[in-house]
C-alpha cells in the first residue's frame, strides 16, 4: 500500500473507546452474529487496550514482543496458583482474538498462521470460563468467556471488518482471503470471495 493511501485510510477519532465502540456494533449488525451486549463491552474494552502497544507487547529485557502462545500455554498450566494460571488464559485469549482479527495477513506463510490463533484462543477462554466458574469473578464474567470461546472465528470476522473498515471489496486480497476462508470457513472472506468473482469449493474448506 502506498504512502497516499495509507494516509487516506487514516481517521481521525475524539474518542478511541466511542470509535471502536461504535465499529464493532456495526460490523457485529452486518454479518447478523448475535453476541450479548456484555461480550461486545469487553471486545471494544480490549481492542481499546491493545490499542497502546505496551499492553500488547512484553518486554522482558532481551526481546520485545509477543510471547508465543504455546509459551504462554505453558504458563498456564504450571501456574503457582488459580490466580496466575486464570490471568495467563485470559492473555492468551485476549492476544489470540486481536492478533487473528487484525494482523491476519501477517500470518501468511508463517510455521502457524489464523486457524492456530483461533484454536488457541477458543480453548483459552474455554478453559478460563470453566476455571472461574463458581467464583465471585465467574458470576460476573462466566458467561462472556463462554460466548467468546464459542463464537471466537465469528468474532475474528467482526474484526477483520472493523480493521478494514471502508476497504472496497476490490482491495482484497484473493488469495489470502481464500486461505484463510480455507482454514477459518469465515463467512466473511467466502462473502468477499464471491464479490470478486471466486466461489470456492466446499470441499477445500477445512473443518473448523
Amino acid at each position: 500500500m502506498t504512502s497516499t493511501a495509507m494516509k487516506d485510510r487514516v481517521v481521525p477519532v475524539a474518542n478511541l473507546r466511542d470509535f471502536f465502540r461504535e465499529s464493532v456494533d456495526s460490523a457485529i449488525s452486518n454479518q447478523n452474529v448475535r453476541v450479548d451486549p456484555h461480550t461486545s463491552h469487553y471486545v471494544v474494552n480490549l481492542l481499546t487496550l491493545f490499542a497502546r502497544s505496551e499492553e500488547l507487547y512484553e518486554d522482558d529485557g532481551d526481546t520485545y514482543g509477543v510471547r508465543p502462545l504455546a509459551l504462554m500455554m505453558a504458563d498456564a498450566a504450571n501456574a503457582p496458583n488459580a490466580d496466575q494460571r486464570t490471568m495467563s488464559l485470559q492473555r492468551i485469549g485476549d492476544v489470540a482474538l486481536f492478533t487473528a482479527g487484525f494482523f491476519a495477513d501477517s500470518l501468511a506463510g508463517k510455521s502457524v498462521d489464523i486457524d492456530y490463533y483461533i484454536n488457541m484462543g477458543g480453548t483459552a477462554y474455554d478453559s478460563l470460563s470453566d476455571e472461574i466458574r463458581g467464583t465471585t469473578r465467574g458470576r460476573a464474567l462466566v458467561g462472556v468467556y463462554c460466548e467468546l470461546a464459542r463464537k471466537f472465528h465469528k468474532l475474528v470476522d467482526v474484526l477483520h471488518e472493523v480493521r478494514d473498515g471502508s476497504s472496497q471489496p476490490s482491495d482484497v486480497n484473493v488469495l489470502r482471503t481464500y486461505e484463510v476462508w480455507r482454514k477459518t470457513g469465515s463467512q466473511r472472506a467466502e462473502a468477499l470471495l464471491k464479490q470478486n468473482g471466486v466461489y470456492p469449493l466446499q470441499d477445500a474448506k477445512r473443518t473448523h
